[in-house]
């Protein structure tokens, strides 16, 4: 099966669900961090499936390589920002356990779709 959206994309819709997790988080977090660093946080999330999905928009495979690239970058910041946040007493461990998995799967999905599309455009 082809998929025709980038809405399709398992990544995709797995980062969704990410950043519906860390809005429920960082809504918990002090009055005081809303536009600091719960802000920051929630930038980071939202980032990861909005540059897959600008990615896809993208006219080469290239260009949708590099989004891909921005969308672990951002994957690997938001990581940060949630164990930091986990050290500032934000998060419990267990609530940080619970968002590092999905973390862990989105990266390694990133990493494989970079290797699939890298393989695909130095075949073509």
């Amino acid at each position: 099966m082809m998929i025709e959206n980038y809405k399709e994309l398992d990544v995709w819709k797995k980062s969704v669900a990410l950043t519906t997790d860390v809005y429920r988080l960082t809504s918990r977090f002090p009055i005081a961090e809303r536009y600091g660093w719960s802000s920051q946080i929630r930038r980071a999330s939202t980032s990861i499936a909005a540059n897959i999905a600008e990615g896809w928009g993208r006219e080469s495979t290239g260009e949708y390589i590099q989004f891909l690239g921005v969308a672990r970058g951002s994957l690997m910041e938001l990581e940060t920002h949630l164990i930091v946040s986990c050290n500032l007493h934000f998060l419990d461990s267990e609530e940080l356990a619970a968002v590092l998995k999905p973390i862990e799967d989105i990266g390694k999905m990133l990493n494989r779709l970079i290797a699939a599309l890298k393989t695909r455009k130095a075949n073509s």
